[in-house]
């Protein structure tokens, strides 16, 4: 048998019929569709096919041969899904008319990664994905879905996860037969947050998996009554979820290449250079990181019902300093800037661009900030410039920043920035409750 009808065979043999295959939107949001395991080689070679124009931000036509995207299964993807039985995951590329989509998230980060292999580097990502369990009342409103979760500082509330146990286990055993090597599970500084930690991973594989971290929360989550979400900051007065990532990289031989132990921070000088690329981009990267409106409701200087707020809102980085929008820990560096609502793939893709700019120009970091920026901003002293406010800041950001949209990809920058400026737009046309309570009947 050849590779495809092993695979098959082994599949088959396990009770799968279906194929999953699974790609990601301009926004980030896992699609898809069943089919069947038998055509593997088709699904492998070809891809599935759907139309273009149904998909946020492909930029493909209604008709000829560039209107259908193919989604291509890559093989090393498949998995069973226990929440589906009798189906396997499989993660694919966009293309189209036989050629990768300049448009599909996947395969930009790809062209980065390739960047760094043509180094003999690798890239090593580890993703923390904070979350909120949701529901509606019956007045429509969204509310934290364990009605007792009520207390001022939340975090690490063993009661609240005692409550809902059921559904923290059923995410621990089916993460866990899906390949996650879990770390901690914990309840977050919000009522109803929580957060699921699991091993790092290669770039890449990363981006799939917290794609898949997402489709399973979403499956169970439902399962139990709740609404698994992502919206960074549902909640006005409590702290927001955050997606940091934990960044490394390697050189051939293994060693890290952002590590100089003699160094006070640990950092090596390319360490500082990628943490410089990084700071210099950050504008820009804000709009790929922090790319929907309520990201900014999260992006802010406020106060916090429990009295501590992480959000990064300043361009500094610092040893351990989680006031920073880059935290240093050990020769790594934590990026803080992401939340869950981004496209994991543009997000690191983006992220791995502002670095390695840095680097390439030899860009020098500013001094590691050795203070809470949030004491010194209520102090009133002069603090690092500010992280863009609001998503129209952030895109203007985008648009101006030649070298990192050339770098990420012009095309894909361009659909990214036409879709979000038309969000921006409807945001600002919209007429929110807080107007109609102060305005309705004031005049």
């Amino acid at each position: 048998m050849n590779n495809y009808e092993t695979v098959v065979a082994d599949l088959q043999e396990r009770g799968i019929h279906s194929i999953l295959t699974q790609f990601c939107d301009m926004h980030g949001v896992a699609k898809g569709k069943l089919v069947p395991v038998g055509n593997l080689r088709e699904w492998a070679e070809s891809g599935a096919g759907f139309a273009g124009p149904s998909i946020w931000g492909t930029g493909l036509g209604r008709f000829g041969g560039r209107s259908e995207y193919y989604g291509r299964v890559q093989l090393e993807t498949l998995r069973a899904l226990p929440f589906m039985p009798g189906v396997a995951h499989a993660v694919c590329d966009g293309y189209a008319g036989g050629q990768p989509l300049a448009t599909d998230s996947r395969q930009v980060l790809k062209r980065q990664l390739e960047r760094l292999k043509a180094r003999g580097w690798t890239l090593w990502v580890g993703i923390e994905p904070e979350f909120f369990l949701l529901k509606k009342n019956a007045e429509g409103q969204w509310l934290a879905a364990d009605a007792q979760d009520v207390l001022d500082k939340p975090s690490y509330d063993l009661k609240s996860i005692h409550r809902n146990r059921a559904f923290l286990e059923d995410m621990r055993e089916n993460l866990t037969q899906l390949g996650f090597e879990l770390q901690q599970i914990d309840h977050e500084d919000a009522c109803g947050q929580y957060e699921i930690n699991y091993k790092f991973d290669g770039a890449l594989a990363a981006a799939d998996r917290f794609m898949l971290f997402k489709m399973t929360a979403h499956v169970i989550a439902e399962q139990h009554g709740f609404v698994f979400s992502c919206m960074p900051k549902p909640f006005a007065g409590a702290p927001g979820s955050g997606l940091h990532f934990h960044l490394s990289v390697t050189d051939a031989q293994g060693r890290a290449v952002f590590t100089d132990m003699a160094d006070p921070l640990q950092l090596s000088s390319m360490g500082y250079q990628f943490v410089a690329g990084l700071l210099h981009h950050a504008d820009a990267l804000t709009a790929l990181c922090a790319p929907t409106v309520n990201s900014y409701k999260r992006l802010a200087v406020s106060h916090s019902a429990s009295g501590t707020t992480w959000s990064p809102v300043w361009k500094a980085f610092g040893d351990n300093n989680r006031t920073c929008v880059v935290r240093t820990v050990a020769g790594r560096l934590e990026w803080r800037l992401p939340d869950p609502s981004c496209n994991v793939y543009a997000a690191i893709a983006a992220t791995l661009a502002a670095g390695l700019d840095g680097i390439n120009q030899t860009m020098q970091a500013p001094s590691a900030c050795q203070e809470d920026l949030y004491e010194r901003f209520a102090s009133g002293k002069e603090v690092p410039a500010r992280l863009p406010a609001d998503l129209g800041g952030a895109l203007q950001a985008l648009s101006g920043d030649d070298a990192l949209r050339q770098s990420v990809g012009s095309e894909f920058c361009q659909h990214f920035m036409d879709l979000k400026y038309q969000e921006w737009q409807d945001y600002g046309q919209s007429v929110s409750a807080w107007e109609l309570q102060h305005y309705a009947d004031l005049f």
